[in-house]
Order: structure tokens, then C-alpha cells, then sequence
């Protein structure tokens, strides 16, 4: 599947279950969130579990967490794209020409 497979593939995901009807300043919310989920599994991978009710998983099943809360934060990031119809195309080639016109 393509990047743009992908985000068709969500935007019907999400609006046949009315995900994507919510608030824009919702949606913000689940990606802070989502975002957050991001940096304890990489925590994870890092250094490990630090609270006692955490329990410490192999290299292979943090990565994998991993996976899937970038995968989370990747939904709302096309949730928030489709609501202005931005493609992720579009996305990609403003970062890449942002960032060489920054630093060349």
C-alpha cells in the first residue's frame, strides 16, 4: 500500500465509525496524547520500565509498541491533513523543500 492508499484507506476508516466528525481541538488533544504514548515507548526501548507497575518487555515487543503508537499518532496527523485536504504528498515535499532551503 502507498502513502496515498493509506491516507484514502484512514479517511474511510475514520469516517465510517464518525471518528474524524470530531472537533479539530479534539483530535489535537488525541494526537498530544498519542504523542505522549510515543515517548514512553521509546522510553521503553531506551531505558527500560521505571515504575513497579510497569512490566519490562523484550527488545522485539517494545519495538513493536512502538510501531503501533507511531502508527496512532500517524492516524490523527491524517485526520487533522484530510480535514484541510492536505495530502501527505504534499506534506513531504513542503518538509523537503523547507529543510534544503534552511540548510543548503
Amino acid at each position: 500500500m502507498d502513502i496515498n492508499e493509506f491516507q484514502q484507506w484512514v479517511k474511510q476508516y475514520y469516517q465510517e465509525r464518525s471518528w474524524s466528525d470530531l472537533d479539530i481541538f479534539v483530535r489535537i488533544g488525541f494526537l498530544a496524547e498519542e504523542t505522549g504514548e510515543v515517548a514512553r515507548a521509546i522510553r521503553a526501548l531506551e531505558i527500560g520500565r521505571d515504575r513497579p507497575d510497569e512490566i519490562d518487555g523484550s527488545f522485539e515487543d517494545n519495538k513493536k509498541h512502538l510501531t503501533e503508537e507511531l502508527g496512532d499518532v500517524l492516524g490523527n496527523l491524517i485526520v487533522i491533513a484530510n480535514k484541510y485536504d492536505i495530502t501527505l504528498e504534499d506534506i513531504f515535499r513542503a518538509h523537503q523543500q523547507k529543510l534544503a532551503k534552511r540548510y543548503s
